[in-house]
């Protein structure tokens, strides 16, 4: 009954590696509900520092600004942001392949590329293919704080502002649904404020200048986009990994049944055999 024994060995242990697929899947879950409500926290203070930028672009048009002014673009910086770990589908190789067209549309404009990267994922998809990396940060975890993202921030605003880059975009995994997830790309810099929903006339008093407060207000909105960018890609990292993780769950159920029914074939075969030859013994006694 060799043949019966080793199914019986993969079954159990198929059935060992459903557990953890679906344990993960469950963890997953947990994290995902946890990383939305992060997501629903952080939105509001991003749309007011926007709406504050935007009133202190119109305050200060008469005296123009490094972070709102466009200029010829001969260098563009990406600030890339992917998962530390995989098990997470196609959910990285899709940025990946985002970055690369956006990186490709920009050389066939004969712009130089760098690149600014969070996750480990993107370390390495980046030590394969090449590239100048000007700043980089991993191991961020489930809950990013603020403080990890510092370095890479000051690090692209002080190479916009001494003209290192002309361009800085950020490239990161939207969050759509549980199911879908999408590469998303903006421009962090030149600044864009919206001024579209801003009264004609208000009396706001700025001490000191627009002019002066502008800059700080442009770093807080930037680093609002950057940690918005990252909580979100942890909500895609975890939906993406709980729907690979019930897929693989279901798979190993699917191959536990026909293992089940190749254990049951081989059973039945061994016993028919065994029956043929105890009818056969008892034929040559007689």
């Amino acid at each position: 009954m060799a043949g019966a024994k080793e199914i019986r060995g993969k079954i159990s242990s198929v059935k060992n590696t459903q557990k953890i697929t679906r344990a993960m899947e469950k963890v997953a879950m947990s994290k995902m509900r946890r990383a939305q409500d992060r997501m629903a926290q952080a939105r509001p203070y991003a749309a007011q520092i926007r709406k504050t930028l935007g009133h202190l672009a119109a305050a200060s048009r008469d005296e123009p600004n490094v972070f709102l002014t466009p200029r010829p673009v001969k260098r563009v910086a990406y600030l890339v942001v992917s998962t530390d770990r995989g098990l997470c589908g196609g959910l990285n190789i899709n940025l990946f392949r985002s970055v690369m067209r956006s990186v490709s549309e920009a050389r066939s404009d004969g712009a130089e590329v760098q690149f600014a990267i969070i996750g480990g994922k993107a370390v390495s998809f980046f030590r394969r293919v090449g590239g100048k990396v000007l700043a980089q940060t991993t191991q961020l975890g489930d809950k990013p704080q603020l403080d990890d993202l510092t370095g890479v921030i000051k690090v692209l605003v002080d190479a916009y502002r001494d003209g290192e880059v002309d361009r800085i975009e950020l490239i990161s995994t939207q969050f759509v649904n549980t199911m879908t997830q999408k590469p998303h790309s903006q421009v962090l810099l030149p600044v864009q404020p919206v001024t579209d929903d801003l009264p004609d006339h208000w009396d706001y008093l700025y001490e000191p200048s627009a002019a002066a407060l502008i800059d700080s207000v442009i770093t807080r909105y930037i680093e609002s986009q950057i940690y918005g960018a990252v909580i979100e890609n942890v909500a895609c990292e975890m939906a993406a990994r709980m729907v690979a993780m019930k897929s693989a769950t279901e798979n190993a159920g699917d191959i536990i049944s026909g293992l089940q029914l190749a254990y049951n074939k081989a059973r039945q075969a061994n016993i028919t055999k065994e029956l043929a030859e105890i009818v056969g013994g008892a034929a040559a006694i007689n």
